[in-house]
């Protein structure tokens, strides 16, 4: 039984050369060719470096390994049509289950092919997974990124790990929606937008689904400083909550509403317009326009709420100045992930772990405008960087969150607010234990705004 296993694997073991992938190839043959090998599943190779063409989406089914040597590049091209997505998984068609995908060694240039014309609404990645357990990502390079599309795009998802990555550009480093059990490991980004995105909710045309994202590690991954590219944040978490469908409902660009046990959001121009809703949706596919609104089937559950819980944040290295994490709903003419009178959702279980601020600017650490029930953060190294509570003006009541801070290193000279707040019931208990301060003159305080307790052996706070 061993032996004829042995033999098996050695069989399902091939080069993709044999299906005619080369790097001599156009883009559309050796999009065929990949597909032939994709086709035929186990264990693929690509071992002659060369720059492989690719001229539309290829598709990787159950049971699958790709492994890519040094030197070898998959180049998008343009032969006449336009694509996104260069590798998705077959199932993200259909919302049918794939199972063990693994892509080693792959580097992607985008090569100014980045596009809209995506095979599934809201899956913008070059690299995409859909509908997918049991998937690795490992040693993935994609140096030139552009400012549509996301890089690696994984939503609807299982026991995901991506280890050994370098993304630099524009978009969206690794793009997570709804799933749980995930790694993202040692990773280096210099994006415009965020390396990392845990967007349980998202823009209407961002993620194909909605729901939770739990039970993860992202750990050491460094965010290289880049002037031209201080926007977004290192890692953005992103919440949303809504309700059932009712006639004469008030919904804009992005809402989203259950009707019929099925989930469904507003799909229209970045305008700020307000549209009354009259008429129910109850298609099961695609697209349909009532009442002058654009209404995008999303998947079939009465799902109300979505965030992110227990997630660790673990050997994080911050070069660029910008707010490294920010706990939020969308509230603007793009999306608002938060309707008004639903249930908010309560993002739980964050932990940060020797995460270093490695900049001197003034900028915050942690930006939370959603209920958030409690906040670790471990060994951590602070500058002037603050934990910051802001209304997003969708609520009244955001709940209490009790903050504990244990062994971390306080680099802010004289007075430093180390909590602020705007939020006028805000509930905070902050704990601080173990801490080192650098500057004689170091005193903390926290926000006169709300209500928070300090217990903090802080200068300023200690009492």
């Amino acid at each position: 039984m061993l032996l004829c296993a042995a033999v098996c694997a050695r069989l399902l073991a091939f080069d993709a050369s044999e299906c005619g992938f080369s790097p001599d190839a156009t883009g559309k043959a050796n999009t065929a060719a990949l597909q032939r090998a994709f086709d035929r599943g186990g264990t693929i190779t690509v071992e002659r470096p060369g720059r492989y063409k690719i001229a539309d989406t290829v598709f990787i089914g159950d049971n699958t390994t790709l492994i890519c040597g040094a030197g070898v590049v998959f180049v998008k091209s343009d032969e006449g049509k336009k694509f996104a997505q260069v590798i998705l998984n077959k199932g993200a068609l259909t919302k049918t289950w794939n199972r063990n995908i693994e892509i080693t060694g792959l580097e992607i240039s985008v090569n100014g092919m980045d596009h809209n014309d995506w095979k599934v609404f809201g899956l913008r990645g070059h690299l995409a997974f859909f509908y997918a357990k049991d998937v690795r990502i490992n040693r993935f390079r994609c140096l030139d990124l552009g400012r549509g599309q996301y890089c690696i795009h994984i939503c609807t998802f299982e026991d995901v790990i991506v280890d050994d990555v370098k993304i630099f550009g524009w978009k969206d480093g690794v793009h997570f929606g709804r799933g749980k059990r995930f790694t993202i490991r040692n990773g280096v980004f210099d994006t415009g937008d965020d390396p990392i995105a845990l967007n349980a909710h998202d823009y209407s045309s961002g993620n194909p689904e909605l729901g939770w994202i739990e039970d993860g590690v992202i750990e050491n991954c460094h965010d290289l400083d880049n002037p031209q590219r201080r926007v977004g944040y290192f890692c953005r978490i992103l919440a949303g909550a809504w309700c059932d469908w009712k006639e004469g409902m008030v919904v804009q660009q992005g809402d989203s509403v259950v009707s019929g046990g099925t989930l469904y959001r507003v799909s229209m121009h970045v305008d700020g317009k307000t549209y009354v809703s009259k008429t129910r949706p109850t298609h099961k596919k695609g697209q349909v326009k009532l009442d002058g609104i654009n209404w995008v089937w999303v998947q079939d559950e009465p799902v109300y709420e979505c965030g992110v819980r227990n997630v660790v944040f673990r050997d994080i290295f911050l070069h660029q100045p910008r707010t490294a994490f920010s706990v939020h709903f969308d509230m603007g003419k793009y999306s608002r992930s938060y309707y008004p009178g639903a249930k908010p959702p309560k993002q739980e279980g964050i932990v940060f772990d020797n995460v270093q601020v490695l900049y001197t600017n003034k900028v915050t650490f942690l930006n939370v405008a959603t209920p958030v029930d409690s906040l670790s953060i471990n060994n951590c190294t602070l500058r002037e960087n603050c934990i910051s509570f802001v209304s997003n003006k969708a609520m009244q009541d955001y709940g209490p969150t009790k903050i504990q801070m244990n062994g971390c290193r306080f680099y802010a000279k004289g007075k430093w607010e180390l909590v602020r707040n705007s939020i006028a019931n805000k509930r905070v208990e902050l704990v601080t234990t173990g801490s080192m301060t650098y500057d004689p003159a170091f005193s903390a305080s926290v926000s006169k705004a709300g209500a928070i307790k300090a217990d903090s052996d802080l200068p300023g706070l200690r009492k």
